[in-house]
């Protein structure tokens, strides 16, 4: 069982997390810039530390970032979303150090950031993907793009548009 988690992201994603943690009775660590001092994620976190006056390029400091979460005693490290959540080399840092990485292992990390690396995955996993263009730069026939317009189209006609998750409706 996880006793504290450092999280390396500020804002509403941080007191998420914070929020997250204390209702399962994990301590929470939040880490601030200078601007972020009075952000309302320094006050719920069970401890807050400054971690520089630059607002943006403090976040994004992986090693005094893993440091300091040793420094605190932390089990663990929670990235948020965005920042250093896909970055492959925060994730093999935090466990190089012993710390667990509350998100995907680094090498998917890595997999998943290479176009044609995170496709040739998920054709081995057997996922129905989209025809791509090649390399030659074509793209299938305009028969086929036509054909896959309608196919849209008449589904969402079907089912209406509360049927898929990315369709919203006009005012």
């Amino acid at each position: 069982m996880l006793r504290k988690i450092f999280i390396a992201n500020r804002g509403e994603i941080a007191v998420r997390i914070i929020r997250a943690c204390a209702e399962m009775g994990i301590r929470s660590v939040a880490v601030y810039s200078e601007a972020d001092r009075f952000a309302l994620h320094v006050k719920k976190a069970d401890e807050s530390y400054c971690i520089g006056s630059e607002p943006m390029a403090c976040y994004l400091n992986i090693h005094a970032l893993v440091d300091l979460a040793l420094a605190t005693g932390c089990d663990a490290i929670h990235p948020g979303y965005g920042f250093l959540s896909e970055n492959a080399q925060f994730a093999r840092a935090c466990k190089e150090r012993g710390l667990i990485f509350i998100g995907p292992e680094p090498n998917v990390i890595h997999r998943m950031g290479d176009k044609t690396e995170a496709r040739n995955a998920m054709i081995a996993t057997g996922t129905w993907l989209i025809s791509r263009s090649t390399k030659s730069g074509k793209t299938g026939s305009p028969k086929s793009a036509v054909r896959m317009f309608w196919a849209t189209i008449a589904t969402l006609s079907l089912n209406g548009p509360s049927a898929t998750s990315w369709t919203r409706s006009l005012p």
